[in-house]
């Protein structure tokens, strides 16, 4: 085990040095001095995009505490460039400096433990534009299909520091949520996170407040402005009622009534696997939105232009993702992985996309048949890359590979096999979303709980599947009813058990790098199971 852990550490350090991380990438991806003394219990803040400028202006109201006594602290603030700001209150208590993308506030004295602050910030100027949503970052000013401005913004990797005044790191959400008011011409509509709370108008605008009572992680917070109309239903779960809201371009209410109604057939089959549904409280919410999708809290970003699929393929290659809508489900699973489980370091991203791109494969499970969900699950390997690991790099804002979802969907697919009860599967699943309920986490303390709950230490399995791009492969010869097997391609002491058939007998084997050897209940050749995401080789071992 020393071994095991002094190489990964070994090739951890070589991919950081060989990457060239600088002081910026630990700023942005690491709790330093500038973050570890305070939290955040919540932020209030006005946005007002202008189609016309290209440009993002508003106020935010930074509510904060200080964890621990400290004497002329200095507060990272993460406003991304080219934004501008203004602090208010600068030259009374505190005054600041801006380095890059930081504003770095200095305060005098000791601040005690326990001490309340607000900071005000004014945030105005020309945001980064995303020229690829969802897949690269920044602000998106798109028309309908009419020529009406359609605005929002798309942040997961960049950041919501680049345009909004926050302290931006995953490992920390607003204990008590937002509240956050989009201001936008007559006639349009701006929808946010949670519900609205207040509208009201403001000479030739108007304004548009919601709230987030739960916390929320900032890549989330997202506002969008269009000519929507609304429409609501209520889904009666495992909470009670919860109130569904759908907000889309005028023009496509027809079509979203009928084509939505995909969304309580998933929430049932989402909360039977996975626990109810985390915002009863902020309502669920599915908003059209100018590039395809982004899982926000309460206000899931819709653009995959009523059809089913994604964008009419099925990515799985079986025929099985075609006969639902792929953002919705996919975006909606990440109300429960990544929304409600949220990692605390981008570099564990697979918590998130591992977990919600095998929620496709449970929804496949119950709306077409368990052996269809089988076959989503192994038709999703067509797409893996095995270049690089899935697990990315602490503490420089580095996430791993794009293998996360498909390798990491069937990395799931086969501790759910090594499980063989679905019922303790199931259990697994909505124990971590109770265990981990509005709550950051680290892969150790996911890991350790998924050891814990299920009595099996897969820790070995993780490291496997996370940490390296080798693909576990079961040597295996018969000979009359002698079977003889080993490991090859695999981390050292491999813990991952399978099963194969004989006929209609099934055996358990707990290979290992050494080679080994079973009686067989018949002369016959035996049957692999393809569930398993391993490769088998049948060779002299």
């Amino acid at each position: 085990m020393k071994r095991i852990v002094f190489n990964f550490f070994l090739v951890l350090s070589q991919a950081i040095f060989s990457q060239n991380f600088s002081k910026i990438d630990t700023l942005k991806g690491s709790d330093t001095s500038f973050r570890n003394f305070w939290k955040v219990s919540s932020y209030e803040f006005t946005v007002e995009p202008d189609y016309k400028d290209l440009s993002v202006s508003g106020e935010n109201k930074i509510f904060l505490y200080i964890t621990k006594d400290i004497e002329d602290p200095i507060f990272q603030i993460d406003l991304q460039q080219p934004m501008n700001y203004k602090f208010l209150g600068e030259g009374k208590e505190f005054y600041t400096k801006r380095d890059g993308d930081f504003i770095f506030v200095h305060g005098k004295g000791i601040y005690k433990k326990g001490k309340k602050l607000v900071f005000r910030v004014r945030y105005f100027g020309h945001p980064i534009i995303a020229r690829n949503a969802p897949w690269d970052g920044g602000w998106v000013f798109k028309t309908d299909d009419h020529g009406n401005p359609f605005m929002s913004v798309a942040q997961e990797g960049i950041g919501v520091s680049v345009w909004l005044p926050v302290k931006d790191t995953w490992s920390e959400e607003p204990e008590n949520g937002i509240k956050m008011t989009i201001i936008t011409p007559k006639g349009f509509t701006g929808v946010g996170n949670g519900r609205l709370i207040k509208k009201k108008n403001i000479g030739e605008k108007q304004a548009y407040t919601w709230q987030v009572k739960n916390p929320i992680n900032l890549y989330d917070i997202s506002p969008t402005v269009g000519k929507f109309t609304h429409f609501g239903e209520i889904f009666l779960g495992e909470k009670g009622k919860l109130d569904l809201d759908f907000w889309v371009l005028s023009y496509n209410l027809e079509k979203a009534k009928k084509h939505f109604t995909q969304v309580k057939p998933m929430l049932k089959i989402f909360e039977y696997w996975l626990g109810p549904y985390p915002f009863y409280e902020d309502s669920y919410k599915l908003v059209e939105s100018p590039y395809l999708g982004m899982e926000h809290q309460s206000n899931i970003a819709y653009g995959n232009h009523y059809i089913d699929g994604y964008l009419g393929r099925d990515i799985s290659g079986t025929g099985y993702g075609l006969g639902w809508d792929y953002i919705i489900v996919h975006e909606s699973g990440h109300e429960w992985f990544a929304n409600n489980i949220t990692a605390k370091d981008v570099a564990d991203m697979w918590i998130h996309e591992s977990f919600t791109t095998y929620s496709e494969v449970l929804f496949v499970n119950e709306y077409i048949g368990k052996q269809e969900g089988n076959q989503y699950a192994i038709g999703l390997r067509g797409i893996i890359e095995n270049k690089k690991p899935i697990e990315g790099i602490y503490g420089v804002r580095k996430k791993g590979s794009a293998d996360m979802y498909s390798k990491g969907a069937n990395m799931i697919h086969t501790l759910r096999h090594v499980l063989n009860d679905d019922e303790k599967f199931r259990n697994l699943l909505r124990s971590l979303n109770q265990k981990f309920y509005h709550k950051t986490v680290t892969r150790k303390e996911f890991v350790d709980y998924i050891n814990i709950t299920t009595g099996v230490d897969f820790t070995s399995f993780f490291h496997q599947y996370l940490d390296t791009t080798d693909i576990p492969t079961l040597a295996y010869r018969v000979d009359g009813n002698k079977l003889s097997y080993v490991w090859k391609n695999t981390v050292p002491r491999l813990y991952l058990p399978i099963r194969i058939k004989q006929k209609d007998k099934e055996i358990t084997i707990t290979p290992s790098d050494k080679v080994q050897h079973i009686e067989l209940p018949e002369d016959a050749d035996v049957e692999c199971d393809p569930n398993y995401y391993i490769f088998y080789s049948k060779e002299s071992v």
